[in-house]
């Protein structure tokens, strides 16, 4: 996937006129890219575009305007892009009851060791691979950052009618969600971006 550089930004004037209806777009977009798994894991698979839209917002509410700090956040964000023949996502562990975070958290340390998230594709499993640094063996991130390398003969398999499965295994969190066709198809495009 094609890096992002400082001309494929606006700067925050003109971001700032467009922001609203941006905003709406991408949230509508992201849609088929969200998947829940459970009431606590939710993952946003994210690209150029998705990433494109967390720069402008740090952007604007940092009020970053010099090229260089700028040039900062764009390394961080193409990081996380994702890589020839895979996926990349944020994974969240979402506590809604502030008395629940602590208990909730600490039910997911380890998650980001072993094989407990992956896709289901043809009987075959792809695990996630989490970014280092977000676990500690007392307490865990609620943000996690994810990469699913995809076989290249299963790439043509997210623009078909074959079902693909989206599944957690931790502990006693066991959940699964099959891909809807405009999630696949959503995915292919990443697979299949140059």
């Amino acid at each position: 996937m094609q890096k992002l550089v400082i001309k494929d930004l606006m700067n925050i004037l003109e971001y700032e006129k467009v922001r609203n209806t941006y905003r709406q777009e991408l949230m509508s977009y992201k849609k088929d890219r969200r998947i829940s798994l459970g009431p606590n894991i939710t993952l946003t698979f994210e690209n150029r575009r998705t990433m494109k839209f967390q720069i402008q917002e740090i952007m604007r509410a940092e009020r970053l305007v010099h090229d260089e700090t700028i040039q900062e956040e764009i390394e961080v964000y193409n990081s996380l892009l994702p890589k020839s023949n895979s996926l990349s996502a944020t994974l969240f562990i979402e506590v809604t009851e502030e008395s629940k975070i602590k208990s909730i958290l600490n039910q997911f340390i380890g998650l980001t060791e072993g094989e407990s998230l992956f896709f289901e594709i043809r009987g075959q499993k792809i695990n996630a691979e989490f970014e280092a640094g977000r676990e500690e063996s007392d307490k865990i991130s609620s943000v996690h950052y994810v990469n699913f390398k995809i076989n290249q003969e299963l790439i043509p398999l997210f623009e078909n009618d074959e079902e693909i499965k989206l599944q957690i295994q931790y502990k006693d969190y066991f959940h699964s969600q099959t891909l809807s066709s405009k999630s696949k198809l959503s995915l292919f495009n990443d697979l299949t971006s140059k």
